[in-house]
């Protein structure tokens, strides 16, 4: 690897300071114009880069944005982080992302990463293993902008930015009631997670406002994963516990359970519909296409960075918290009948 050029570097090839080095790199005063030219002209020979994380430091920021997310390769994350990055872009901040793969112990290590780099402000969705939130009032103490999106904590008072997910669980099981479905499993996930909280209150108040009884055994608890969703409907087979209908909290359990389905031979919708959340790119590609609820997952970013800038450029101390509207995403592997 090559060796970084430092202004030290320079110095030394001139035999002057590394001050008088600095100081003629930004045309400051008490530098003579001869020896000026020679630290331009040897900085671009021998590839000099300005270090701005440090000259940022110097002036009190780095003028880069913490983001942790639990996985990459979702397109609800992947979506958020591009809104995130636009207008961070946009007001010449760099982006850091960090990924937990929904592990806690990941997450509390790049807390500290973050800390550590002296990030401007942290960006963050909670793992689905994370039900205390200790490490995070570490970026509270320091002072430094804190927004959580999607999965936020319950016991902290900071800035947020969510879809109304009961709105959209009540809006998809409450399609799949008009198109003749009476027994909807619930794939759930952890009720500590407000998402997952919001989804199954969702799930419950529509069949209730329907007439239909919450039964607990069609409520099943998984990692919400494409392996848990087959693992899941598989279960739910061998019992001879037969739902017409699956909504789950995560499109890939879904996805999972859809494929037991086709495989053991149902007929969907005729037989089971199958409904997921989050619109991840697969669903509208998928035969039969599923039933989702949008995120608005850019969006979600842009309001997060947006969040950012006002802490940052108005010091307004009030956390906030701003819900946006899901959009329910009507299709084939639901849609038994016209609505």
């Amino acid at each position: 690897m090559t060796k970084r050029v430092t202004i030290k570097d320079l110095a030394e090839r001139l035999q002057t300071t590394p001050s008088t080095v600095s100081r003629a790199l930004r045309d400051k005063k008490g530098v003579g114009e001869p020896l000026r030219k020679k630290v331009k002209e040897l900085a671009v020979k021998l590839g000099y880069q300005p270090n701005a994380v440090a000259a940022g430091l110097r002036k009190g920021r780095s003028n880069t944005i913490g983001v942790i997310v639990p996985r990459i390769n979702r397109d609800f994350f992947s979506g958020v982080i591009s809104g995130i990055e636009e207008v961070a872009f946009e007001n010449h901040y760099n982006v850091i992302i960090c990924q937990t793969h929904d592990k806690i112990d990941k997450e509390r290590q790049y807390v500290e990463t973050l800390l550590s780099a002296r990030v401007d402000g942290i960006l963050a969705s909670l793992s689905i293993e994370t039900n205390t939130c200790d490490h995070f009032r570490k970026v509270q103490y320091a002072g430094i902008p804190l927004i959580f999106f999607d999965r936020i904590p319950q016991d902290m008072q900071v800035n947020q930015v969510v879809i109304d997910d009961y709105d959209g669980a009540y809006r998809i099981v409450q399609h799949m009631i008009r198109q003749g479905y009476r027994r909807i499993v619930h794939f759930a996930g952890p009720e500590y997670l407000n998402i997952y909280r919001d989804r199954l209150n969702g799930y419950k108040d529509a069949l209730k406002e329907h007439g239909i009884t919450v039964d607990p055994d069609l409520i099943i608890l998984n990692k919400l994963t494409l392996e848990e969703g087959q693992k899941s409907m598989g279960m739910l087979l061998r019992k001879k516990i037969r739902p017409d209908a699956v909504f789950s909290a995560s499109d890939y359990a879904a996805l999972g359970a859809l494929l037991v389905l086709l495989e053991k031979g149902f007929r969907i919708p005729e037989q089971i519909g199958v409904a997921g959340f989050s619109n991840e790119k697969f669903t509208s590609y998928i035969t039969p296409s599923l039933t989702t609820v949008d995120q608005h997952s850019r969006e979600i970013g842009r309001h997060c960075t947006g969040m950012f800038l006002e802490e940052i450029r108005r010091n307004v101390p009030t956390p906030r918290k701003i819900v946006l509207s899901p959009e329910l995403l009507i299709r084939e592997s639901t849609s038994k009948k016209t609505t």
